[in-house]
């Protein structure tokens, strides 16, 4: 997750709050989640190395803990770690471990992840991100099931199921000669994408509930529903930020409301800016309505506010190229 560096899970148990919202997480009725659950039945029966990729805050450590409970390894540790938030210089100790003396602050020995996750499960968050320097030496480990300690002679065995996920495409990283094509094929013997949320339909209720219940229960505050205005206000919103964000804005609107339901004052203001912009694209007078190139720019201009700009997100979300998007942005005039 995001928030932690390092997460070890030993005994394959999860942690109560994390264990709840993984399971739930999984839920719903969508069939983009129903195939998700199949898939990780699936994978989870096997031992081979899998790569989940999805958008960030879709749910990517969620779906590599259910594979761990799910399978014959559940019974051994599951430990996680995000490249990302790991310096280069570092990142080869936490992964290998190292010895004593190795450098100015190696006081002593220290095993690294691949053995501390030996019978379990190491995955590895963000490894788009991680150095070719180091993705050279995560490629040996995987080809050896061995690794070898910073500063060390000798090798050590390990029996590690190894998941990693990232958020950037590595085909196109790999043309780009950011991301080694020979890691890749490695690591990318089963792939799993976690659906964003905009694809999973009514699932967006049945989370905004259970978040709901869940921090009622916890602030005792007596929250107890949604308004029916705030559903289809759910439904409608995109969700760039994926499960993560719908989290954070259920937190927010439980902590703020002084009613038995949330209402649509206590969600996130560019939740209510995009609801308010909604109804105003759908007038009752029919010398109101707009024209199909105005509806354009204004989903363009409401799609770019939600990702900050950033273009690649937008073309994601509107299921176009970049190029394309260029061209769009260009010709209805938005920066």
């Amino acid at each position: 997750m995001k928030s932690s560096t390092l997460t070890v899970i030993p005994g394959g148990a999860l942690s109560p709050a994390l264990g709840a919202s993984a399971h739930q997480a999984m839920q719903g009725d969508s069939p983009a989640v129903t195939r998700l659950r199949d898939i990780i039945e699936q994978v989870a029966a096997s031992d081979v190395t899998a790569q989940v990729t999805g958008e960030s805050g879709s749910g990517k450590e969620l779906v590599a803990r259910e594979i761990h409970a799910r399978s014959r390894r559940a019974g051994g540790p599951f430990v996680a770690i995000n490249c990302a938030a790991v310096t280069a210089t570092l990142l080869e100790s936490e992964l290998f471990g190292h010895v004593r003396g190795a450098f100015t602050d190696a006081r002593s020995a220290r095993d690294g992840l691949f053995v501390q996750a030996r019978a379990g499960t190491l995955f590895l968050d963000e490894v788009g991100e991680m150095p070719l320097e180091m993705q050279a030496k995560l490629l040996r480990a995987v080809e050896e099931h061995a690794v070898r300690p910073v500063g060390s002679d000798t090798t050590v065995a390990v029996d590690v199921r190894l998941i990693t996920a990232t958020n950037r495409n590595l085909e196109e990283e790999v043309a780009a000669h950011r991301f080694r094509s020979d890691l890749y094929y490695r690591l990318n013997v089963l792939e799993i994408r976690v659906p964003p949320l905009r694809e999973r339909g009514d699932d967006v209720l049945l989370l905004a509930r259970w978040f709901l219940r869940r921090h009622a229960d916890e602030t005792g505050r007596p929250v107890a529903d949604l308004a029916g205005e705030v559903e289809r206000c759910l439904i409608d919103y995109a969700w760039p930020g994926n499960v993560r964000e719908l989290h954070n804005c259920i937190l927010r609107a439980v902590t703020l409301s002084r009613a038995q339901e949330i209402t649509v004052d206590d969600l996130p203001a560019r939740i209510r800016e995009h609801w308010s912009g909604r109804t105003d694209l759908l007038p009752e007078s029919p010398e109101d309505l707009l024209s199909m190139e105005e509806l354009q720019r204004r989903h363009l201009v409401r799609v770019l506010a939600a990702v900050d700009g950033n273009k690649t997100r937008a073309a994601r979300i509107l299921a176009i190229d970049r190029r394309t998007l260029y061209r769009l942005a260009s010709r209805l005039q938005v920066s």
